[in-house]
């Protein structure tokens, strides 16, 4: 037990006795636990966060590039239009 959980413990043995106290104590730890082990599959440790920039980072560069062929694609659709009104 830790610290808390005998603090816990000695509190509830003066009001509910020694069973009904260590009987409360073990589900409140029991209840701490399983929330624990809920929030640590949610939680996001460093590495999770570094894969998520790295990955960000990868997504940026490529929209770049894909901007820059758009542009190109753009640039040389108006050059063709031009060059076909201004041969007519």
């Amino acid at each position: 037990m830790s610290v808390s959980e005998i603090q816990l413990y000695e509190i509830l043995k003066l009001k509910l006795g020694e069973s009904e106290a260590k009987a409360l104590v073990t589900y409140v730890n029991s209840e701490v636990k399983k929330e624990f082990e809920n929030n640590k599959e949610i939680l996001a440790t460093k590495a999770d966060i570094f894969i998520v920039k790295e990955d960000i980072a990868n997504v940026k560069a490529e929209i770049i590039k894909w901007m820059f062929i758009f542009w190109l694609g753009q640039i040389s659709v108006i050059i063709g239009f031009l060059l076909l009104f201004l041969k007519k």
